[in-house]
């Protein structure tokens, strides 16, 4: 059955690679982008692959893309529009850290809300919100990223439980490591600011990211919760990352200081 899907984030990444899959299978799709040349160029993709999607600009923290895309009646919100900033919590600039937060929780929860009350009213809906196994699991030196995959863990689960009585449906999907740029470049991000200040830890040992999976892997399962008569509450993927998470909060209970 098509259904009509916005997609954050849509200009890179899972949200692009979602949003191109969704429209392959005959969906109408609805992708926002950030800022206007990646508007242009998902446009000219799309085109040249003879895809029907509408890219609209929408950068999650303006208030006029997200009244405009408030404007849609949607079937499905993929709220996936996220950023990572790393960094030790004893040297991460506090505005660096709100700013993880601004996107990835507060500006998030915005958007699914506006979209929550059209589907509350409507008796029907989903919103798909990518989390992360960092919301699961410690990351050292990731730590602004995972807390604020922590929170979304916590918004859904009490989205989940509050708006199924409205026929409303709130899953995540939560990616290990995988070879989109995100986590590269969400690592290299520290040395920004790095170097302007006196720094009493050490910075984070630099290890190459050489064994992140194969993107598609994690697309192809968000595309199927999308889809999905009755998805999961929680998809992760790979499994290898699932098992990693299920022993970690197996064993936090024996945790030492």
């Amino acid at each position: 059955m098509s259904r009509t899907i916005l997609v954050t984030g849509a200009a890179s990444g899972f949200g692009r690679g979602v949003a191109l899959g969704l429209a392959a299978r005959g969906h109408k799709v609805v992708a926002g982008c950030q800022i206007w040349p990646q508007v242009w160029e998902l446009r000219q993709t799309a085109q040249a692959q003879g895809l029907a999607i509408e890219v609209i600009k929408l950068d999650v923290l303006n208030e006029i893309d997200r009244a405009h895309a408030h404007s849609l009646e949607i079937d499905v919100l993929f709220n996936n529009a996220g950023i990572m900033e790393s960094g030790p919590m004893v040297e991460i600039p506090l505005s660096v850290f709100r700013s993880v937060f601004e996107t990835n929780v507060f500006a998030a929860l915005e958007l699914a809300q506006g979209f929550a009350r059209q589907m509350v009213k409507r008796g029907t809906g989903r919103i798909v919100w990518t989390s992360s196994v960092a919301g699961l699991f410690k990351v050292p030196f990731d730590g602004a990223y995972a807390a604020s995959k922590h929170a979304v863990e916590g918004i859904c689960s009490a989205m989940h439980e509050e708006l199924k009585p409205y026929g409303v449906e709130v899953v995540t999907v939560n990616p290990g490591a995988f070879r989109t740029g995100f986590n590269d470049t969400g690592m290299e991000s520290m040395d920004q600011w790095w170097g302007q200040g006196d720094r009493v830890v050490d910075h984070w040992p630099v290890r190459e990211l050489n064994r992140q999976h194969d993107p598609q892997e994690m697309i192809a399962a968000m595309i199927e919760v999308i889809e999905a008569d009755k998805p999961p509450y929680r998809t992760v993927r790979p499994a290898a990352a699932e098992e990693m998470v299920k022993q970690e909060q197996h064993d936090v209970w024996n945790r030492t200081a």
